[in-house]
């Protein structure tokens, strides 16, 4: 299927590894120009070279002046943005009432804040164009509990603002969506490093917990973001689509 994605400019943040470089990934095979954020500048050298043609930039997204380096960056390099993937995120601390404040605002500032702020960057510019298309990673804990509540928090906010910006930006031609992604396997994550730790135990979730019987892939959650990204999905607006074999609880 053409998903009509050649030559769309994608900025992808927390695009050097894992569910991240897996829509980068998937938008290089559709011929898009893709961009990748992160932090760490030997994994983005590294997914440069698994990746090809794609634009690396070195940056905290957690710091609102790199933010703006960053699109600045992009579009003296494309000239626009066709497509945002605010994929950059990450838990910390433990029980709420073991989890100092400052954990929940730095889940936070890197979760949320920093979807807010490049949606916020690449609105005039979409607007502009009257076409676009947003699309936040979440998580299904971000429905329901299960994991850190600092990352569950963060997560939950941004399905909310996904609701809200879409309603928002439609009729400016921009699409808003996002993805809750269930337990997902890859080499940096951390269901990699429980499975090495105790196969066992993970056998055993995966058994109580996935009604698939496996862990997902990067693969099936990029699969979905160039669906969501592409006119094939003109209808789906404010959306937050479980990618999660079943695993949710929500009966939504």
């Amino acid at each position: 299927m053409d998903l009509q994605l050649k030559d769309k400019v994608v900025l992808v943040t927390g695009g050097s590894k894992g569910i991240g470089k897996g829509i980068a990934q998937a938008f290089v095979e559709e011929g898009a120009k893709v961009a990748i954020v992160a932090r760490d500048a030997h994994g983005l050298q590294e997914a440069k070279r698994q990746l090809g043609n794609v634009l690396t930039i070195q940056a905290d997204v957690t710091d609102k002046n790199e933010r703006e380096k960053v699109f600045s960056q992009l579009l003296e390099t494309y000239g626009t943005i066709d497509i945002l993937v605010n994929n950059a995120g990450g838990s910390n601390g433990g029980l709420i009432s073991e989890t100092e404040l400052s954990l929940f605002e730095e889940a936070f500032s890197l979760n949320y804040f920093s979807a807010v702020h490049f949606s916020q960057l690449a609105l005039p510019v979409m607007k502009a164009k009257q076409s676009g298309a947003i699309i936040n990673i979440s998580s299904i804990f971000g429905r329901e509990s299960g994991g850190k509540a600092t990352y569950n928090s963060a997560k939950a906010a941004m399905i909310s603002f996904t609701k809200s910006l879409a309603d928002e930006v439609i009729r400016d031609g921009i699409r808003v969506n996002g993805i809750a992604p269930g337990s997902i396997l890859h080499p940096t994550g951390n269901w990699q490093k429980r499975l090495e730790e105790n196969r066992e135990k993970m056998e055993q979730f995966i058994d109580q917990n996935i009604p698939a019987g496996r862990f997902g892939t990067v693969e099936e959650i990029a699969n979905v973001a160039v669906f969501l990204a592409s006119e094939k999905a003109s209808w789906v607006v404010g959306a937050t689509l479980n990618v999660d074999g079943g695993q949710s609880y929500s009966n939504f």
